[in-house]
């Protein structure tokens, strides 16, 4: 199994965990909680259990508000456990269950961090949308889980936190994002032989275009991504190229190389997910159908490759391949991204929390597509004119906690997120009122 992890320790390559337990291959069924079930990763994931019976017993799922999608399958798959956010949707829920089925309904941040604790499920997939999956992400790494990491928000808002609960807990990490998924089967025997990790993108649905071209693109414009069908929110965020720039601070923080290191090459055709360049200039690259079943049943079913139902990829059929770099000038988000990440400080918690609220501002019609970068930007520069220099926004848990103190654990954990928790209510409410001013305030 060694030899199938990404590799630790450098010099090439710092994985953020080390591989899961032999006892964890071996499990038979594999006990499942899925964050964010009736999200798009949620749904797909579901699939993956379908296609593989027996190898999966499902122990908890949750949602936000999605009852009827969430009673459905809870109908179908009788998890002990759900989560849901408020008592409102609880009730909705327990009014659509069979009247022979009486799961434990959890509620709210602290049930979504409950379910990922639980002691009867061994494996976490992290698919909850946004910032708010850093909870159950948290919590699943101190309970010392395999976690199928598809919120990429958790690496990009606490990813040097997340590193260090994984050395504390033995929790291990497989990355679900396709990108990331790419890199980690890529390395696979070959983590410390690496020169370049390189991220490829679709370039969304305004490939090529200018970015005065984009000023006057609409919702319904943005939402039509060409290869993956995905949530709104991913799905705007690949438009401008953001999810490329949260996807290079969460490789950042996945394998451990510096920024310099870390490429994006826009791929239309979405065919080869990502590739990896080696010390003696041989390149290695994943290809594969663009279906979210592939990487998520490779962290699901780890070390084992399973048929999930997925047709191969016919290269004969395939179109032709193309790759160029990204037009920094049209997508500034990504730019952004690269900014935040080099600062630190708090930016990527900024950048983040920035965007989520300048997509759902976009979304509602209240902004210009353009109008998102330059929130950001401006909530950027606003932390950075009253942030302490450059210094760690999440110190090292060492100088906080002592090693082998779970109890000091918990509380150094539980207050540095609610330190990001209070950056990120601070951001987003300043986004908010720079867009109730106007954007000429920027």
């Amino acid at each position: 199994m060694a030899l199938l992890w990404p590799g630790r320790g450098g010099p090439s390559v710092d994985f953020i965990s080390g591989p899961p337990s032999a006892d964890w291959c071996d499990e038979r069924p594999r006990t499942l909680v899925i964050l964010g079930s009736t999200g798009s990763i949620g749904r797909s994931t579901l699939a993956v259990v379908d296609a593989c019976p027996g190898f999966f017993r499902v122990i908890g799922l949750s949602c936000a508000r999605n009852a009827t999608r969430l009673a459905e399958q809870a109908a179908k798959y009788r998890p002990p456990y759900l989560a849901v956010l408020d008592e409102a949707s609880a009730a909705k829920v327990t009014a659509l269950l069979p009247a022979n089925y009486r799961p434990r309904i959890l509620i709210g941040p602290e049930g979504y961090a409950e379910l990922a604790e639980l002691t009867e499920a061994s494996t976490v997939v992290s698919a909850q949308t946004g910032a708010a999956g850093l909870a159950g992400t948290l919590a699943a790494a101190e309970a010392g889980k395999v976690i199928c990491l598809a919120n990429k928000e958790s690496l990009v808002l606490a990813g040097s936190l997340v590193r260090d609960i994984c050395a504390r807990t033995g929790a291990a990490i497989l990355p679900v994002d396709s990108e990331h998924n790419a890199v980690f089967q890529c390395l696979a025997g070959h983590g410390q032989d690496v020169a370049d990790l390189v991220l490829t993108a679709s370039g969304g649905p305004f490939r090529g275009k200018s970015a005065e071209e984009l000023a006057s693109v609409t919702p319904e414009q943005a939402l039509r991504h060409p290869n993956w069908s995905m949530g709104q929110k991913i799905t705007i965020d690949s438009a401008s190229m953001m999810n490329k720039g949260l996807e290079v601070i969460e490789a950042f923080h996945l394998y451990g190389v510096p920024l310099e290191r870390i490429r994006v090459l826009v791929h239309p055709q979405s065919i080869v997910h990502s590739m990896v360049t080696m010390n003696d200039g041989s390149l290695l690259a994943q290809f594969a159908t663009a279906d979210m079943r592939l990487p998520i049943a490779n962290c699901l079913c780890w070390p084992k490759s399973l048929d999930v139902g997925v047709p191969p990829l016919d290269l004969a059929k395939s179109a032709d391949l193309s790759f160029a770099d990204p037009d920094m000038e049209a997508y500034p988000c990504l730019a952004l991204a690269l900014r935040a990440l080099r600062q630190r400080g708090g930016m990527c918690v900024v950048l983040n929390a920035a965007n989520e609220v300048a997509v759902d501002i976009f979304l509602h019609r209240g902004c210009s597509f353009m109008d998102i970068p330059r929130f950001i930007s401006a909530a950027l520069d606003a932390h950075a004119a009253n942030a302490p220099g450059h210094k760690p926004f999440c110190p090292p848990l060492d100088s906080v906690a002592p090693a082998g103190d779970a109890v000091r654990l918990r509380e150094a954990v539980a207050g540095l997120f609610r330190r990001v928790e209070a950056l990120d209510r601070k951001t987003r409410a300043f986004v908010r009122d720079l867009a109730k001013k106007g954007v000429s305030s920027c």
